[in-house]
């Protein structure tokens, strides 16, 4: 007796056991948290320093260096970057997959602790760091017609971000559009050279004035009093009678030399929300987290937030990514519900029994669900792929139903009771399902020890269908022999032909069945032609595979557009505004247009020459043109404005690496030597441009902004007894926006900036009036004891792995694939013929896709080896094995023609759908060759006989798994709805693959078995000759 009758001679235990296996997968899809995709972010962490006033030179080699030497040593680190810009740097980490996100924190914690002593003593505060994503998960936009900039800024700083960075999953929130308010001291140097007052004496004035100490408390036998003293300035106001020197027995007031007015810190960071003056609250999540809810959160936080705003202050969420995933979602769960109606229909037709289709339909949700358990069992989230792994399989799940059902209704058809006939059927075809199933697991066991990002997308997908096929066989062997048994019907003869749907629907399928044997027996007669045609569709394959354009992940639309705008290296933060105004007014103008937001200077580093934008599109319902049709026709307009560049991108779900980039992919020149880098950069550079694969290329590297040298005469300065520190000092207090002191407040610290009135800093003449004090207590002018030249000089000075670096950004042209772009990017590169001392390699997602597309081959054979083992251990064979690997070819071909045919790249998620292929593809040939094995056995039968007396009887199976399959498939190339541009490669290269795999495999596979098995018995022949030599002779 079978495994299987045991459930079939119960089948109250095992409808209860099929309820107890679908009842936690309704909990899992409840309990499941929602995401885009599978988690594959790395963890992140970034280190943050201010050296006020310093140059990017002064920076990177006196801030950023020593920690990258301390950062370095940090286990797990897979790319450290570094951006040293005018006052600060910030340090990048990206970690391992596998690494733990406190251990990491705490190691990075102690790599700062340990370098401390080696930075400079004049930073602002200790670096800091923040663990973050790569990406923001929420922009909200703070805006008001009554309060300015400078104080939305400090309300977002002080009211909303910390409170906002408490929520659990957010990681670090950026204000961007502003800066801190702050006193300013705007010094008139005529006026300061006329009283004989130094900017030094300012400074210590300033500072002396302003204190914040522990001043004690008094007390007697009833009472205590708390000392306190007026010592806080708090106000410009405060500061303008404060006397910094006397003269003639006459006080110097600040007032006197300077304007003293209430400002901002820094001048040269300014944004806008829609037009107007505005803020932005940039929002990051930590990798792990789950996105919807922690913006849920958020969001529930805002009420509680808004009370705290002052009036007329308007607080908006500007951009939220989990709109675009729930809607994704959406669209994906309506497409899964489509496939299983359709599979369930197909079932219905070919088995012309509304008993036997409602088999399928309850195996097809209980496997489903059992799967959702396993989901939320290995902590993976409702997900794009996960989902997509469930639509697919439920043309695998009803496979295994199918051929229990079909091979049931084929014995009461032939006359049997349902009861005898769900014994004999499932016993029949029992090991067949096996097969089909252990030969569908053993294409993902490989994809599960693939590494790196690739590999852990892969990983999730793989055990969900792997999951599903598993439950499905489970399902197969139970539930749907007993339901067999209950619900089928031995009907009379009369009766179906009474019946005019069922009879139309029998003679509509015998056509092709009829069909089908007359081509069979003519193949089978030229079998030598049909072998030639399989060994030139294997040609056929390996010439598609090389003129496929390959891609890496589908562009999906998800109604964000991101842009970065830079300007030439010498123009100026107000002359740059105004480009961008310009830019702002042509977004605006766009119809698909919803809410955009910019900030200039200081947008991920304080450039003052560079900038950053987002755009929120309208609903994908409401507009015709795509995120990327919609850049295409941007870029000639924002093209026209000279001094400065616009690139717009449209914004994924899916970032790899941490340097930030103008465009979706980035190839980065390393070096040792600073001059060899600076000299190839920019001829690279100008090379890609020219290319016509590429569009918007631009390059990091800004190495020739504009510099004041001063040469200072050594000896001459040593006579007056002047020293390097003293000029320095001298030129950071006119010139470097020095904190002079520290303004301390219930909520938050402001500084008060000491610097030279604007007019008086226009060029380098403005050095000039900039005077020394000598040992003699003389004063001097600067020029006497120094000139000055210009000079180019770095706006900012990259790092990678502690190696000057350079990234060059770029995207591919319309009617280009990347493969092609990356090819074109190698070949210019090498003929540029660089010096040993420079190596270029692409980084972030370009990087990521070399890789997966070098392991294209190597996983494909792995995943041949593993079938070929499965197969062989079940057969107990090596030679039918290799016939039921044969089909492969045909599956390829079929999906590779469908990628050409709707223009599809080869990416991941294609390939994810060729490599489904393999296992779906092998299924025929398995029904084919159990049941030719069967009828040669039992029935003495050669093996045309046989092979060709299998078809036919699993002709209607085999068609119904492939109309299942194709049906499944069918709703994700058609691809409609948010997150359409991911699913649709998917069901393209599995719909193609399957129309026309199953063809060829139908006429290919009985024409290798005869071969094969032939080969089998002329072997077994020649193994038992010795034996049977051996036996006569020992008789005799």
């Amino acid at each position: 007796m079978s495994w299987s009758a045991v459930f079939i001679r119960r089948p109250v235990a095992t409808s209860l056991l099929a309820a107890a296996l679908a009842l936690p997968g309704i909990a899992a899809f409840f309990a499941l948290p929602i995401a885009s995709l599978p988690q594959v972010e790395m963890l992140s962490i970034d280190v943050n320093a201010r050296l006020p006033g310093a140059s990017a030179e002064t920076v990177a080699s006196s801030v950023a260096a020593p920690l990258e030497r301390a950062l370095g040593n940090i286990a797990g680190v897979n790319e450290m970057t570094s951006s040293s810009n005018k006052g600060q740097t910030r340090i990048s980490l990206q970690f391992d997959l596998e690494r733990d996100a406190d251990g990491a924190a705490r190691d990075v914690q102690a790599a700062i602790n340990a370098s401390r002593t080696l930075l400079p003593s004049g930073l602002q505060s200790n670096p800091t760091y923040r663990k973050s994503g790569p990406m923001s998960i929420m922009y909200i936009a703070l805006t008001s017609d009554i309060y300015s900039q400078p104080q939305l800024y400090d309300i977002a700083f002080t009211l909303l971000g910390q409170r906002i960075s408490q929520v659990d999953g957010v990681g670090m929130v950026n204000v961007n559009g502003s800066a801190l308010r702050s006193v300013r001291v705007e010094v008139n140097p005529t006026v300061l050279n006329q009283y004989n007052v130094t900017l030094e004496q300012v400074r210590t004035a300033i500072a002396a004035a302003n204190a914040n100490l522990p001043k004690g408390f008094v007390e007697n036998a009833q009472r205590r009093w708390q000392i306190d003293v007026n010592d806080q300035a708090k106000r410009a106001s405060d500061y303008s009678d404060l006397i910094i020197a006397w003269r003639n027995a006459a006080p110097i007031r600040l007032k006197d030399v300077a304007e003293i007015k209430d400002s901002v810190q820094e001048l040269r960071s300014s944004g806008s929300v829609n037009g107007r003056p505005g803020v932005v609250l940039m929002i990051n999540g930590i990798p792990g987290a789950n996105l919807v809810e922690t913006t849920d959160a958020i969001k529930a936080l805002i009420p509680r937030l808004k009370p705290l705003l002052p009036a007329g202050v308007e607080m908006e969420v500007i951009i939220d990514r989990s709109q675009i995933v729930r809607s994704s979602l959406h669209e994906v769960e309506i497409t899964l519900m489509i496939s299983i109606g359709l599979v369930i229909l197909i079932t219905f037709i070919f088995l012309r029994n509304a008993r036997a289709a409602l088999i399928p339909s309850i195996a097809i949700p209980i496997s489903l669900l059992g799967t959702l358990a396993v989901i939320y069992l290995c902590g993976f989230s409702l997900n794009n792929l996960s989902l997509m792994a469930l639509i697919i399989s439920t043309g695998f799940v009803v496979d295994d139903a199918i051929v229990v059902v079909e091979n049931t209704i084929r014995h009461i058809e032939n006359g049997m009771q349902p009861l005898q006939a769900a014994f004999k059927g499932v016993k029949e075809v029992s090991f067949t399902v096996i097969a089909m199933s252990a030969s569908l697991v053993a294409v993902f066991i490989p994809l599960l020890f693939m590494g790196g990002v690739v590999g852990r997308m892969f990983r999730e997908f793989s055990i969900t269908l792997a999951s599903a096929v598993v439950i499905s066989l489970i399902v197969s062997l139970t539930l749907t022999p007993m339901l067999c048994s209950q619900l089928l019907k031995l009907q009379p003869q009369e009766n179906s032909q009474k019946n005019p749907l069922a009879t139309w629907l029998k003679q509509l399928f015998d056509i092709p069945l009829q069909a089908y044997q007359r081509a069979l027996v003519w193949v089978i007669r030229y079998r030598l032609l049909t072998v030639c045609l399989l060994s030139l569709v294997v040609f056929i394959n390996v010439y598609l595979y090389t003129i496929v354009p390959k891609g890496f992940f589908p562009m999906q639309d998800t109604g964000r557009i991101q842009g970065y705008f830079q300007g030439d290296q010498n123009i100026s933060f107000w002359a740059m505004r105004d480009k961008v105004n310009q830019f702002m007014r042509i977004i605006a103008e766009d119809p698909d247009v919803d809410a955009y937001f910019e900030n200039t200077g200081g947008f991920g580093g304080g450039q003052s020459n560079t900038g950053g934008m987002n755009i929120r599109l309208k609903p994908r319902a409401e507009r015709d043109a795509s995120a990327q049709e919609i850049v295409a026709r941007l870029r000639p307009k924002l093209e026209k404005i000279p001094g400065a560049t616009l690139r717009l991108n449209p914004q994924q779900e899916f970032s790899i690496g941490v340097r930030p980039g103008s465009a979706e992919y980035q190839y980065t020149l390393l070096s040792n030597n600073v001059e060899d880098l600076s000299t190839y950069i920019p001829r690279l550079a100008d090379v890609l441009s020219k290319l016509p694969q590429l569009v918007d290329v631009t390059s990091d590297a800004q190495d020739k902004g504009l510099q004041t040298n001063l040469i200072v005469d050594r000896d001459a300065a040593s006579r007056f007894g002047i020293t390097q520190v003293q000029i320095d000092t001298a030129l950071n207090n006119a010139f470097g926006q020095r904190l002079a002191s520290t303004i301390y407040e219930p909520l938050n610290q402001y500084y008060v900036v000491l610097t030279l009135a604007s007019e008086f800093a226009q060029g380098p003449k403005s050095l000039d009036q900039i005077y020394l004090t000598t040992s003699s207590n003389a004063r001097i002018p600067l020029s006497t004891i120094s000139r000055w030249e210009l000079q180019n000089t770095p706006l900012s000075i990259n790092h990678e792995g502690q190696f000057a670096a350079a990234t060059i950004s770029f995207n591919i042209a319309p009617g280009y694939a990347l493969d092609a772009a990356t090819q074109a990017i190698e070949e210019a590169f090498s003929k540029l013929n660089p010096p040993d001392s420079i190596h270029g390699a692409f980084s972030g997602k370009a990087k990521a896709f070399k890789a997966s597309l070098d392991s294209q081959p190597w996983l494909i054979l792995t995943a041949l080896i593993t079938i070929y083992i499965v197969l062989g251990i079940l057969y107990e064979s090596t030679i039918h094995p290799i016939t039921i690997i044969s089909t492969l070819p045909s599956a390829g071909i079929g999906a590779l023609l469908a990628l050409l045919l709707f223009k599809s790249e080869l990416t991941i998620i294609a390939m994810i759908g060729i490599i489904l292929l393999i296992g779906i593809v092998m299924k025929n040939a398995i029904m084919m060759i159990d049941a030719a094995q069967l009828i040669e056995k039992e029935h003495g039968l050669t093996p045309e006989q046989a092979i060709q007396l299998a078809c036919s009887q699993r002709f209607r199976p085999i068609l119904m798994t492939t109309f299942a399959a194709v049906l499944g498939a069918l709703p994700l190339l058609l691809g409609v709805g948010d997150g359409a541009e991911i699913r649709q490669p998917l069901g393209i290269s599995i719909v193609g693959g399957l129309i026309l795999g199953q063809i060829l495999t139908l006429f290919t596979t009985p024409v290798v078995y005869i071969y094969l098995e032939r080969l089998r018995l002329r072997l077994q022949r020649v193994q038992s000759k010795p034996t049977s030599t051996s036996t006569l002779l020992s008789s005799s």
